[in-house]
């Protein structure tokens, strides 16, 4: 193929301007983009290939940098500086505003627009937006975001100005203005450090990339100050709440690259301020953060407050009232059942654990009936919806989500319900409490009404929760409350390979497949990860369908211990997608991910306006290119996202058994490699296999199986535990 002739570079950059015509790519985060563009003094159209903030057909752009002739694709302007303006003529108006870049707009609303308005359509929406309304189809609602869009858009393209010359992208520029707004240079350039703190999305790397472009010093004390808090929000996010002193310098002087000894000093300023408290664990010194060093001790005063109240029931003679239970439900308790009811009738704070299979929803059924004798008010709830649903269908009476039983207060934030509106009930029951976490659990006991009793239902050996803290296992070692554990796995149960594989993983023993057809657990051996990635695919997209008839979207959920590598959610999303919704009719690719109607998403980050939550499971019924819209269906309710906030989104098909947590799933598929090396632990692989209800498949490296069952329980940084040891302090 003849190479292009390319103009002869100069000394100075080339110049490139004109209209776009097309914009065959961009990338809404990065900026990068690649544009056809009709430039002055040439005949054919142009690919010019760059970053913008936003970029739309009709737009005049302008660029600097260099010709460049590509072998496969011939002449092409890389630009090292781009910037596109809003069109001037009647034409080009009409196809930027039908480019989908202004909300409320679309391709037969930008002809009626330009119609009535022609070339003076930017200064009426700018100077007149009232006049918007005397086009058919725009009402006062419509024109005000109209209105909305531009000037945002306006106030965006002179922000982007300064974040893409600070490595910034673009879909986080909407975002950086949406909580600061005008003032958003001036913040940035003040204190870069805030991005990180109070804008979702962008971590402490960009914000200290940022800092040190500005010119802050490497070794600048609020850096410093800055990195130490970053680290220590980081530990949170494994689940501790708090840190050793020597590992937090640690781990700080490597986010920095600094030396310890500079962290040391920034440490003792930090301690003075109104973030972190020092405090001992065993008599060590940690750091924590203020809210959830607060946040534990509060539950545990409050717990203490709580277990020595009296019971809010009459004394209940526990041994008639099970033979009572018993004669109407015709279903006898075991022996350990029975002592495990007793413990929890007499007791007002009380945990009752025990793995899958050993009768803990009929050892509470049982006790709800007895309950209901002594006309005691119970209020049940678990963490999640699934969670929630599951109770309700097992129990037949109303369970909720803790989020919605605390009333949530979208307008403030937090819960309507606490100790000056608390709840109204005699029993609380929590389903699933080793999903619970310090500070959903300190709302919890404020909300809860001193005469009330407390029982934490759940299985102590699944993985603790996702947010900080190990409040049921810290519940359950600090010996302050009473405790039920049930063991004895019941013959029904025990007939299946599931429950009985759970058992085994979690006594450290290799779980063992199933030798017939029609069993429930199986293992699929692999040698290495992209072979694995292959077979797994297949499983689920072919062999569980054809030989269970069950759904591979609906009814099989793959659940991976990490979300990297081949065998890693990240992956297996894209390569489940791809054989389960392929060529969608219409679809929005945002924060590296597509989405299109039918596929399965999953939620992020809690999120109080719209009432969804992190681990939320949906399915994407509509994308409106035209409104720049996406709506998700969650058990029956639609919630909607605009395209700029997609990064609270993600494909579900595949997901970490951290994020399944409370959910039980017809079908479970588990890989399981040497490359989860890190994560691979009893209690991650024994969570993940006790989520299958009909069937689970694990493929797997036979030595990632032996790693997972042989390795314990990362330790966690908590003071909980130590807390409800001590005698109850005065309450203030």
């Amino acid at each position: 193929m003849a190479a292009f002739a390319a103009p002869p570079r100069s000394r100075s950059p080339d110049a490139l301007a004109g209209s776009i015509e097309r914009v065959t790519f961009h990338n809404a985060e990065s900026g990068f983009c690649v544009l056809k563009v009709k430039a002055r003094g040439r005949r054919d159209l142009v690919a010019v290939i760059g970053h913008a903030p936003a970029v739309a057909a009709g737009e005049w752009v302008t660029a600097t940098g260099a010709w460049v002739s590509d072998r496969e694709h011939g002449l092409q302007f890389r630009a090292d500086t781009l910037a596109a303006t809003p069109p001037t003529g009647v034409e080009g108006i009409s196809r930027y505003l039908a480019s989908g870049q202004m909300r409320g707009i679309g391709p037969e609303m930008a002809k009626r627009i330009v119609k009535a308005f022609g070339a003076d359509t930017f200064a009426v929406i700018e100077a007149a937006p009232e006049r918007l309304t005397e086009v058919s189809g725009i009402g006062p609602t419509r024109a005000a975001r109209i209105t909305a869009a531009w000037a945002e858009h306006k106030v965006v393209r002179e922000i982007m100005v300064f974040l893409h010359a600070h490595g910034v992208g673009t879909a986080r520029a909407v975002r950086i203005f949406k909580t600061y707004g005008t003032d958003s240079v001036q913040v940035m350039t003040e204190d870069p450090y805030r991005l990180a703190r109070d804008v979702r999305g962008i971590g402490f790397r960009t914000a200290d990339a940022i800092a040190a472009k500005l010119g802050l010093s490497p070794t600048a004390p609020e850096r410093l100050r800055a990195g130490l808090a970053y680290a220590l929000q980081a530990a949170m996010d494994d689940g501790h709440c708090a840190l050793p002193v020597p590992e937090l310098i640690t781990r700080a002087a490597e986010l920095l690259a600094v030396e310890a000894g500079l962290l040391r000093t920034a440490l003792v300023e930090e301690i003075g301020g109104d973030s972190v408290v020092m405090d001992t664990i065993a008599d060590v010194p940690h750091l924590f953060l203020r809210g959830l060093h607060a946040a534990e001790a509060a539950i545990a005063e409050r717990l203490i407050a709580l277990d020595d109240a009296p019971l809010p029931w009459d004394e209940i003679d526990a041994g008639a009232a099970l033979a009572k239970v018993e004669a109407e439900t015709g279903r006898p308790l075991s022996p350990s059942q029975r002592t495990a009811a007793a413990t929890l009738l007499n007791a007002k704070v009380a945990v009752m654990t025990g793995g899958p299979g050993v009768g803990k929803t009929s050892t509470l059924d049982a006790l709800l009936r007895m309950l209901d004798e002594a006309k005691a008010e119970v209020l049940l709830a678990a963490p999640t919806g699934r969670a929630a649903k599951r109770m309700s269908e097992q129990t037949g009476r109303e369970a909720k989500t803790i989020h919605r039983l605390l009333e949530i207060d979208p307008r403030h934030g937090g819960f309507q319900r606490n100790e000056h509106s608390p709840l109204s009930c005699d029993l609380l029951v929590l389903d699933e409490a080793s999903m619970i976490d310090v500070p959903l659990m300190n709302a919890l006991t404020r909300a809860l009404p001193r005469h009330a009793a407390l029982w934490l239902v759940g299985d102590v050996d699944q993985l603790p929760s996702v947010g900080p803290g190990r409040v049921l296992a810290d519940v359950i070692d600090s010996g302050r409350v009473a405790v039920a554990r049930l063991t004895e796995v019941f013959r029904q149960a025990a007939e299946s390979r599931i429950v009985t594989g759970a058992h085994r993983i979690n006594a450290g023993q290799m779980p063992q497949g199933a030798d017939t057809p029609d069993g429930d657990f199986f293992v699929v051996r692999i040698d290495d990860p992209e072979a694995g990635a292959e077979k797994l695919v297949e499983i689920v997209t072919r062999r569980i369908p054809r030989r269970f008839g069950l759904d591979p979207v609906k009814d099989v959920q793959v659940l991976c211990p990490m979300t990297r590598g081949a065998l890693g959610s990240r992956h297996l999303n894209q390569a489940l997608q791809r054989v389960l919704n392929p060529n969608p009719a219409v679809s929005v690719e945002r924060f590296g991910w597509v989405f299109a109607p039918g596929d399965r998403v999953m939620v992020g980050q809690n999120d109080y306006d719209r009432e969804v939550f992190n681990g939320d499971l949906g399915v994407v019924l509509r994308v409106d290119p035209e409104e720049g819209l996406l709506t998700a269906g969650f058990d029956g309710r639609e919630v909607t996202w605009p395209y700029e906030e997609l990064d609270a989104l993600s494909p579900a098909y595949a997901i970490t058994i951290h994020k399944s947590q409370g959910s039980e799933y017809p079908a479970v598929v588990i890989p399981v490699a040497t490359q989860h090396y890190t994560m691979l632990a009893r209690n991650l692989l024994y969570t993940g296999v006790t989520r299958g209800k009909r069937l689970v498949v694990l493929v797997a490296q036979t030595r990632a199986v032996a790693i997972a069952v042989r390795g314990g329980a990362k330790p966690r940084f908590t003071k909980l535990a130590e807390w409800l040891r001590k005698p109850a302090r005065k309450r203030k």
